[in-house]
């Protein structure tokens, strides 16, 4: 059997990379190495360890059963490194580096990028990128450290903090909502103009409930279909119909009285926002740091 001495504990991260990434090119990309390069950490690494790791085919790239186990172990070695790392630096040491984040499109732009303003100010030496997108990105693959998604969260191997929550409420013009009178029940909604996301796999389906546990499903006859929840706000906001928006969206709105709340007793399930992070990782500060400001954000309420 292999003793510690005779291995390179460097190639684990190597190890890990290639084997999150799927490829060592993948791995090589992320590592900012050269495939070359990465090929021979991994056969060196077999040859320490004494067992073969990796099976390389024309094709694709597999994990031995071995090499599975010895996966699992290398990320709590790796974790455990940081972990000690990050207690001698203290908290005191100064947050720099890249900081690389991904969002939703409308929570991105309204509630993160704000934020990271704030981040930039308070962390001058930390290089910061904001990612927009609606789809699910791969954290590894993509190089994002921290990501912020909303709703349910698919399993995965993903490491989640829960930040807060969020609704949805229904609104309108309120010189349209005046044209209405006042709504008594959601069945009131299925002939109203109805302003609807196309990416929801239901948009002409609002499904609501109300603070004492009720629910109603309500299919809506006149819609008309956007694809961004900023198209949505913008339609709602120009008297197009109503809208089943985020409160972190239209809180400023209903303030300003732009926007007025239908059947304000009626709203969506409350939801979470969640930060994620790579498995293997402890939280570097940087990835604490944002993580931490989100909640006191969540806790001030979205828009303030």
């Amino acid at each position: 059997m292999a003793e510690v001495r005779d291995v390179n504990l460097n190639r684990l991260a190597v190890f890990v990379a290639v084997v999150e990434a799927g490829s060592l090119t993948a791995a090589a990309n992320r590592l900012g190495l050269t495939k070359t390069m990465v090929s021979a950490h991994m056969q060196r690494l077999e040859h320490e360890v004494g067992a073969g790791l990796l099976l390389r085919t024309t094709r694709r790239l597999s994990v031995t059963e071995g090499g599975q186990a010895f996966y699992e172990a290398s990320c709590k070695i790796l974790q455990a490194a940081e972990e000690a790392l990050s207690a001698v630096s203290g908290e005191s040491a100064p947050i720099r580096g890249s900081l690389r984040v991904s969002a939703p499109i409308d929570f991105g732009t309204l509630v993160v990028a704000p934020l990271l303003v704030e981040m930039r100010r308070l962390y001058p030496q930390l290089e910061i990128e904001l990612v927009c997108v609606d789809h699910y990105v791969d954290l590894i693959a993509d190089r994002i450290d921290v990501a912020v998604r909303l709703g349910t969260l698919a399993d995965s191997n993903y490491r989640a903090v829960r930040l807060g929550g969020y609704v949805k409420w229904l609104v309108a013009n309120p010189a349209l909502a005046q044209t209405w009178g006042k709504l008594r029940s959601p069945s009131a909604l299925q002939k109203l103009p109805h302003v609807a996301l196309s990416v929801l796999s239901h948009p002409f389906t609002l499904d609501l409930q109300r603070a004492s546990g009720a629910r109603k499903s309500v299919r809506c006859d006149n819609t008309w279909l956007v694809n961004t929840a900023d198209a949505a706000r913008a339609a709602a906001l120009a008297g197009g119909g109503f809208a089943l928006l985020t409160d972190f969206a239209i809180g400023a709105d209903l303030v300003a009285g732009r926007l007025q709340r239908i059947l304000p007793e009626w709203s969506s399930e409350r939801k979470g926002a969640y930060a994620v992070y790579p498995p293997t990782s402890y939280p570097p500060a940087k990835v604490r740091a944002f993580i931490a400001l989100l909640k006191r954000r969540a806790e001030a309420g979205w828009s303030a």
